[in-house]
Formats: structure tokens, sequence, C-alpha cells
């Protein structure tokens, strides 16, 4: 039997080494991701944010007059709150048993039983427009964020009684927390990023978002103090929140208006309504990080969800018209076709 030459061999291994390489490389360039499903929901009306209880097996979605509640495993409707008018933002205190909405046009947080989801009581905002709403555990306190005049309603969650009212000194957009007492909050007319004592009731600190056009959507690494805050200009800012400090700035996609942070996988998130994608990140490091792929979803799917238990990440969609009227910056909704997409590795 011929052997083959030297030559021969060493070109054989080249060509197995290139081809692992290649391999490893297109491994790395896609996270995975993808839409898998579509699930309707029907009715009028827009939407604002969204949210997984990951235990209870729960995706809470803001729907204008009222938030309805789908199963996160089956995907089927399982709920609802109403009257939440100009309904924004959702947020969970399971410690207490105890949810909580932003109703914009109505000036109000809905306080709502999460086994029932029964209305328990309606607390009168102390600003006008509550927008981003989150609650802190180390505090015990739920905060709404005021667009329109500028300042934060903190609210007893274990009453609903209004604690206080601080003053951001912008239109404060979504918030973050690390559960310890700090709250984190972007003022998107300011670019800039707060940091709220929680159980003092005041700003610690004033951080510049140098370079971020209209912060939105805000995520936080609570483990490894970092904040992500996606900007208008297609760009995200990391910031170390010990020291106020930028340290890495990432391009995502256009327009928009949430950021997830998933900590078992390290990704970050960005889902970006204009470009109709989601930006998926790596944490490497801290400070470092990289882009993966910008997932296909769908236009105008700005929002998000991510379930921690499973990874998968819930979009509100709808059909709109091909052509904005005279002013408008988005075309009229369908009637009937909104709904929630499913962004899974499945």
């Amino acid at each position: 039997m011929r052997h083959p030459s030297p030559v021969v061999i060493v070109a054989a291994i080249s060509c197995i080494l290139a081809g692992f390489f290649v391999a490893e490389f297109a491994l790395a360039d896609s996270s995975g991701y993808h839409v898998t499903k579509t699930i309707p929901i029907g009715g009028t009306g827009r939407w604002d944010y969204d949210i997984v209880d990951s235990a209870a097996r729960r995706v809470y979605v803001s729907h204008q007059t009222h938030v309805v509640v789908l199963d996160a495993d089956s995907h089927v409707v399982v709920g609802d709150i109403p009257n939440t008018p100009g309904v924004h933002g959702i947020a969970l205190a399971s410690d207490l048993g105890r949810g909580f909405t932003s109703n914009g046009r109505g000036n109000t947080v809905t306080i709502f039983d999460l086994k029932t989801l029964k209305v328990i009581s309606t607390v009168k905002s102390s600003g006008q427009n509550p927008d981003a709403i989150y609650y802190d555990a180390g505090s015990k306190r739920v905060f709404a964020f005021n667009g329109r005049s500028a300042n934060v309603t903190a609210i007893s969650a274990a009453d609903g009684t209004v604690a206080g009212t601080i003053a951001v000194g912008g239109k404060p957009e979504f918030a973050a927390g690390d559960d310890q007492g700090h709250v984190f909050v972007n003022v998107e007319d300011k670019s800039q990023l707060l940091e709220i004592d929680a159980h003092k009731l005041s700003v610690l600190h004033r951080w510049p978002l140098t370079g971020c056009k209209e912060p939105s959507g805000l995520a936080i690494d609570q483990k490894n103090h970092r904040t992500f805050s996606v900007c208008g200009n297609k760009k995200m800012m990391v910031v170390n929140t010990d020291t106020g400090k930028v340290v890495a700035t990432l391009a995502i996609g256009e327009d928009p208006d949430a950021a997830g942070f998933d900590p078992q996988t390290q990704l970050v998130f960005s889902s970006n309504g204009e470009s109709g994608d989601l930006t998926v990140i790596h944490e490497d490091s801290p400070d470092t990080y990289s882009v993966i792929e910008n997932v296909p979803t769908k236009k105008y799917a700005r929002t998000m969800a991510i379930d921690l238990k499973t990874h998968n990440i819930f979009l509100p969609i709808a059909e709109f018209e091909p052509v904005a009227p005279k002013g408008e910056e988005e075309p009229p909704m369908k009637p009937d076709t909104f709904g929630v997409l499913l962004v899974s590795k499945q």
C-alpha cells in the first residue's frame, strides 16, 4: 500500500483545522435565537412594556387600557387586569404577592393580587403620566416614574401609601435596580443615568451618558454592578454603577425601547422597533462585550421581556397599515392583530 506523502498529510490537516475554525467562527456569530411562534391576542389599542414572572410562569403584557396575562409555557391567555388607562409598565413584588401597573392616562398605579389577579386598590400618583415602574425588594417600595412631571412617586408596596416624591430633573424612562435599595433610571431628555436611594428617597448620583441620544430601555447585571442603557442613535452604553463610568459602547439596531440581561447566559439584549430586530450581545467580562448578531423579529417590536427560566423572549407586536397619516410617526394599527412574538432557541 502506498502511503501519502508528508505534503499531502500536512495539506489534509490544514483543511481539517481550517474547517474547524470556520465552524467555530460561524457558531460564535450565532446566538441560536430565532422567532419560533406568534401568540395571538387581538383587540384594539397599542402597548408598551411586558414582564415575565418566571417562578409563577406568567407573562404580563400591557395593552392600552388593560393588562393581558399569558401562561409562559402554553402561551394561552389566563387572565386580565382591567381599568388600567394608558398602562405602560408592570412591576411584581413576589415576596408580597402583589403586582403594580403604571397607568399613564389615569395618573394612577393599580395594585393587584398576583394569585387571583384581582385588583386590590388604585393609588393616585403624585406626578403626571406614570410610565416605567419598578419594585425594589430592599426597601419594599414601588417606584412609578412620571414622564410628564419629571419626578418619581414612591409607594409602600405593602399598604399602597405614597411614601414620597423624588424630582429627577428631566423625563424619566425605564428603570432597573439591585434590589438592595439602589434604583437606576435613564433620564431621556438629559442623556443621564440616575441612581436613587430607595430608602432615603433621594438622588445619589447623576451620571452623564455622553454620546447617547435619548436613552430609553435599561437593564442591569446585579452581580457585576453594570447597567445597560439603549440609545436612540443605535448605541448601548454599559455603566459601572460603582464609579458611574461608561465602560463600553456597543452597536445595536434602530429605535430601541427595551433592554434585557440574562445572568445565566451572560447575554444582553436590545429590542429595536424600526429595524425590526433583536440585538444579542455577550458579556465576556464586566467591561468587555461582543455583539453576536441582530436576530430578525418584526417592525415596531421595540419592547420585550425575558423568561429567566427558559431564556425565551416575549416581544409585543401588531400589524400596521403601510402608510402613516400626515404628521404621525407610525401608521394606524390594524384591528385584532395585537399579539406577542416568541423568540427562543427551540
